[in-house]
This record gives C-alpha cells, sequence and structure tokens, in this order.
C-alpha cells in the first residue's frame, strides 16, 4: 500500500513540474523575445490599430500580433501589418515612430510583418541577419531609409523579402548572393540605386524577382538565366541599359516577364529554339529602345497570352509566326517603325481581344480574313499608311468590337451609317485627323453607351445634332479643328437628364460656334474637368452659372469675342489649375475673388479690354507679365505700379 502511494505521488510531481515547465513556456517570455518587444513598442509613439496598447506584462505569446513554438515558447512570428481585414471591411492602421534595431534579439523569429506602417521610420537593423529562422519580412509601404544590411544576406531560410514603397537606397551587392534559399524577393518602388548586382544570379532557389519602379543603373546580369527556379521577373521602370541577355532563354520556368521602361537596345534574343520558356505568359518591353526585326521564332512562345512591344524601334514585317499564339488576348505593336501589310495569318488569333499596331508605318490593304476575329473587342491603327478611304463594312461587323482608333487612317467621305448599327455597341471612336466631311449624322445620338467620341481634325461642318443631348454614358467629346458652325447649347445639354451628367472632357476649339456661352453650367457639365472653347466666334457675356462647374481644372475661352465684365463667379472653381480668357474684349476690373483660386497654374488675362489694379497677393501676383500685356488699363504687380 505504502508503495503504491509512493508512486502515485511521484507521477503527479512529475505532472505538476513538467505542467508548471508548460506553463512557463507559454506564458512567460523569453528575455530576449520580452526585451525586443519592448522597445518596439517603445519606439512608437502613435498606434491607431491599438493593437500595442495591449502589449503589458510578460506573456508576451498572447499579445495581439505575436505567435510563439507551443514547444520552446520562443516568438515565431509578429504581424502587424498597416492594412487590417475584418469580417465587414479592410482598413488602414498607421503606427508613427521608428523601427528598434532590438527587434534583432527575437532569434526564433520566422515571419516579420510590418508591412503598410506608413509612418514607421528608421532603418533596417544592421544587424538583421541574426535572425537566421527569418522565412519571411514584410517592410513595405513604410519610410525606412538607408540601404539594405549586408547581413540579410545571412537569411539562409528565407523565402519572401517584401521592402517595396519605402526610401531605400544603396545595396549591399555581395551578401544578397549568400541568399541560397530566397523565394521570394520583392524590393520595388524603393528607389534603389547602382546597378543589379552580379551576385543575384547565385540566388538558384529564387521564385520572385521583383526590383520595379526603381533608380537601377547598368545591364541586366549576363547570367540572369541561371534562376532555374524563377516564374515571374519584374525590372520595370528603372534606368536599366545594354541588352537583354541571352541566357533569359534557360528561364525555363518563367512565366512574367517585365522589363518594360527602362533605356534596353539591341534585338530581342528570345526564343532561340522551339519549347524554350515554355510557361511565358506576360511579357512587357515597352517604352525601351530595342531595335531591329521581331524575331520570326516569337510564335515559339506558345504560352503568351499578353504582349507589349510598344515605342521601340522594331521595324520590317509583323511575323506570321504570331499566328502560333493561339492563347494570345493582347498585342500591342504601338509606336515602331514596322512597315508592310497586316499579315492574314493574324485572323487566327482566335482568342484576341486588343490589337494595337497605331503609330508604324504599315500599309493598306487590311486583310478580309481579320474579319475571324470573332472575340476583338478593341482595334487600334491609327496613324499608319493604310490610305483606307472608307471603312471597311466587315469591321462594324465584328460581333465584340466596342473600341474603334482609326485616326490617321486616310478615310474619306462621310461618316458612314452602319456605325450606328454594330452587333456590339461601340463605347470609343477615334476618327480623327481624316478627310470626313458633311455633318455630324443625326443618328449619333443612337449610340447611348459611347463614352468617347474623337471626330476631330477632319471637314465637318454644319450645327451639331439635338440627338446627342441622349448621350448617356458620354464622357469624352473632341470636335476641335472643324467648321462645325451654331449654338453650343446641344453640347451643354449633354446627359442633362441624368444626376450630375458624365461629361468630363469637351474640346470644340477651332471651330465657328457663334452662341449658347450663356447656357454653360446651367444644370449642365456638373463632372466637367477640361473644357476648351478657344478659337471660336463666341460673342456676349460670360454668366454666374459658370461657377456651377465645381469639378473644373482647365477652362480656356481664349480667341473668341467675348466682352462685359469678368465673372466673379469663376473664384468658386476652387480646383481650376488653367484659365484662359486671352483675345477676347472683357473690360473692368479683375475680380478680387480671383485671388481664392489657391491651385492656378496657368493664367492669361492679356489682350482684352480690363483695366485698374490687379489684385495685389498670391497667386495674381506669381504669374508673369505675359499673363497681363495688352490691357492698357491694367497695372500693379507683376505690371508698373499704379499712378496715384
Amino acid at each position: 500500500m505504502g508503495g503504491r502511494l509512493l508512486w502515485l505521488l511521484l507521477v503527479l510531481t512529475i505532472m505538476t513540474t513538467a505542467s508548471g515547465r508548460k506553463r512557463g513556456h507559454s506564458e512567460e517570455c523569453n528575455p530576449g523575445d520580452l526585451k525586443g518587444l519592448t522597445s518596439f513598442k517603445a519606439g512608437i509613439h502613435m498606434d491607431t490599430s491599438g493593437r500595442l496598447a495591449k502589449w503589458f506584462g510578460h506573456s508576451c505569446c498572447k499579445w495581439e500580433g505575436v505567435s510563439c513554438n507551443n514547444a520552446t515558447g520562443r516568438v515565431t512570428e509578429i504581424h502587424l501589418p498597416g492594412f487590417i481585414s475584418t469580417d465587414d471591411l479592410v482598413f488602414q492602421s498607421q503606427m508613427e515612430g521608428w523601427l528598434s534595431p532590438s527587434i534583432t534579439f527575437l532569434t526564433s523569429l520566422q515571419v516579420l510583418d510590418l508591412g503598410g506602417l506608413t509612418g514607421l521610420t528608421g532603418k533596417i537593423p544592421p544587424l538583421i541577419g541574426q535572425l537566421q529562422n527569418l522565412r519571411k519580412l514584410y517592410l513595405y509601404g513604410n519610410k525606412l531609409k538607408g540601404s539594405v544590411p549586408e547581413s540579410i544576406g545571412k537569411l539562409l531560410k528565407l523565402e519572401e523579402l517584401h521592402l517595396h514603397d519605402n526610401k531605400l537606397s544603396g545595396f549591399a551587392p555581395s551578401s544578397l548572393g549568400c541568399l541560397k534559399n530566397l523565394n521570394a524577393l520583392l524590393l520595388h518602388s524603393n528607389r534603389f540605386t547602382g546597378s543589379i548586382p552580379d551576385s543575384f544570379t547565385n540566388l538558384t532557389n529564387l521564385i520572385y524577382l521583383d526590383l520595379h519602379s526603381n533608380s537601377l543603373t547598368g545591364h541586366i546580369p549576363e547570367n540572369i538565366g541561371e534562376l532555374q527556379l524563377l516564374k515571374e521577373l519584374d525590372l520595370s521602370d528603372n534606368f536599366l541599359s545594354g541588352e537583354i541577355p541571352p541566357s533569359v532563354n534557360n528561364l525555363t520556368t518563367i512565366s512574367v516577364m517585365y522589363l518594360d521602361s527602362n533605356h534596353l537596345e539591341g534585338e530581342i534574343p528570345f526564343p532561340s529554339t522551339f519549347r524554350q520558356m515554355p510557361s511565358l505568359g506576360f511579357l512587357r518591353l515597352q517604352n525601351n529602345h530595342l531595335g531591329g526585326r521581331i524575331p520570326p521564332n516569337f510564335g515559339y512562345l506558345v504560352s503568351l497570352q499578353r504582349v507589349s512591344l510598344a515605342y521601340n524601334k522594331f521595324e520590317g514585317a509583323i511575323p506570321p509566326s504570331l499566328a502560333n499564339l493561339e492563347a494570345l488576348t493582347e498585342l500591342y505593336l504601338t509606336g515602331n517603325k514596322l512597315s508592310g501589310l497586316v499579315p492574314k495569318s493574324i485572323g487566327q488569333l482566335s482568342h484576341l481581344i486588343l490589337l494595337s499596331i497605331s503609330h508604324n508605318l504599315i500599309q493598306g490593304p487590311l486583310p478580309d480574313e481579320m474579319s475571324a476575329l470573332q472575340n476583338l473587342q478593341t482595334l487600334d491603327l491609327s496613324f499608319n499608311l493604310l490610305n483606307l478611304t472608307s471603312i471597311p463594312t466587315w469591321l462594324a461587323e465584328l460581333p465584340s468590337l466596342s473600341q474603334l482608333y482609326l485616326a490617321g487612317c486616310g478615310i474619306q467621305g462621310q461618316i458612314p451609317d452602319f456605325l450606328r448599327s454594330t452587333p456590339s455597341p461601340i463605347q470609343e471612336l477615334d476618327l480623327s485627323v481624316n478627310h470626313l466631311t458633311g455633318g455630324i449624322p443625326a443618328w449619333i445620338g443612337s449610340l447611348t453607351q459611347l463614352y468617347s467620341l474623337n471626330l476631330s481634325r477632319n471637314h465637318l461642318v454644319s450645327n451639331i445634332p439635338d440627338s446627342v443631348a441622349r448621350f448617356q454614358e458620354l464622357g469624352v467629346l473632341d470636335l476641335h479643328s472643324n467648321k462645325i458652325t451654331g449654338s453650343l447649347g446641344q453640347v451643354f445639354k449633354i446627359g442633362n437628364s441624368f444626376p450630375d451628367g458624365s461629361l468630363t472632357y469637351v474640346d470644340l476649339s477651332d471651330n465657328s460656334f457663334t452662341t449658347g456661352i450663356e447656357q454653360i453650367g446651367v444644370g449642365t457639365l456638373q463632372r466637367i474637368e477640361y473644357l476648351n472653347l478657344s478659337h471660336n466666334l463666341l460673342e456676349g457675356q460670360l454668366p454666374t452659372s459658370v461657377g456651377e462647374l465645381k469639378a473644373l481644372q482647365s477652362l480656356d475661352l481664349s480667341y473668341n469675342k467675348l466682352g462685359f465684365s469678368l465673372a466673379d463667379a469663376i473664384a468658386n472653381l476652387s480646383l481650376l489649375k488653367t484659365l484662359k480668357l486671352q483675345r477676347n474684349h472683357f473690360t473692368g476690373k479683375i475680380p478680387v475673388e480671383f485671388l481664392n483660386l489657391k491651385n492656378l497654374k496657368d493664367l492669361d488675362l492679356s489682350n482684352n479690354l480690363l483695366v485698374g489694379e490687379i489684385p495685389a497677393g498670391k497667386p495674381l501676383s506669381d504669374f508673369p507679365q505675359s499673363s497681363y500685356t495688352g490691357n492698357k488699363g491694367l497695372c500693379g504687380k507683376p505690371l508698373s505700379p499704379c499712378k496715384s
């Protein structure tokens, strides 16, 4: 009996001891971890999320945003992102303060997430390499500065590094080459300077490499093809120069490659043979200095879905092999020196949604095979040597086409009637810089889903038809440089039956409008941001209703015959940045209320009949004399002082 009792007491003692140890791990913080966390909290003087206010006592594993290993009791994860998700919403919190170097005391840390804390300042701790268990580091969207410390190269378990959207500068080229197990390196949107270190090519486990939106210079590393596991490469929006290294052909798992907006030159070196880069689906090379011909083998990239080669120096014909890109949905070739005909094989791209080949040297005629592009929604052929004379009827029969851009294509005659009844409602139509004659057709108002209409720089005459008042969605109207006459009244009625209207951009300059200015702002154009009525024959007085255009940022009424005094109501346009009223017959004084136009950056009141002293103060006194010259009765800064 006594032996059993002793055995029971021994078992209870062991269990109590073990329980106490376990309880100690979960409740008592490791001294180093505790010091690191409390020092971090001490460096923050404002936390709108309220999370740090709950950090007190010694049981750090219970603190919000902190996770621990149940077996060791050590802190393994810190999650304090700026964006906080709840069941109802996502909101941005802020922490203001500095990142304490003592965070490196948490030597068991695997995840450190301080991303999106827009007020977090300081530097990445130089001894961050002590966190050798770190797998994920999120320090994006902060105000951290300084260089990337060399000790990051000791974080051999690092899988993800997110340092974008800070103010970091500098680089530690050699140390980054030690990150053998790095799976994601995201340093974009900082403004790093210097070159991409060749040591990056040692990161053979790298899956994501994102350095976009920096100020990196130099060449792309010659041996970048050694990153065999790389799936996404984004070096866009930098100052990289030189040629694209041929080793990119060895990136067998690459699916996304963005090299756009740099200073790259030379020819496209890939693919050299079939089955290279078999998974590449998204390719952006636009805004560089690349040249030569588009490779005949380009069709070997059979997984391509979106391709942009726009704004380079490519020449020669569009290769027929593009027909092999069966998955292609978007093709951008704008702004090159491509010549010859559009290949007939382009009609085989059955999934194509967008085709843009504007601003090239492509010649006509267009192949009838393009009528097979049943899914095409956007077609831009503007500014080529097509000399279409007339719009092909099959264009208006494409079942999905909603955005059609044919500017500068040599089109003659009247706007064709078949555009009024296309299978898919037209949303954007650009027929500018052609030789169109006649009037704007009365049926134009039946295009009720039209958002953008550009008929500028043609030879259109007569009035704007009453039917334009039926436009429900029109946001952009550009009719400048025609011979349109009559009243502006119909334009001011566009969208007037719908709340707040829809127009944001209107350019009717360089026409022969004579009346209608008195209707401006009368329950219309409530969303208008840009309004240009210059170089017309408008007469009369600018009404006080102009002050109702609260969203207006640019107003140009220059080169008309407007008179009487300047409307004080213009001062109500608090967002106005540009005001051009020169070459009219305005009289009287400049309203003192114009001093309220605090956002005004461009002002021209020259060559009117204005008199009196220019109201003293900003912004009026900051403009040059040329803003006021030609008004013989004006005086005061910046003109000559007024005589007493």
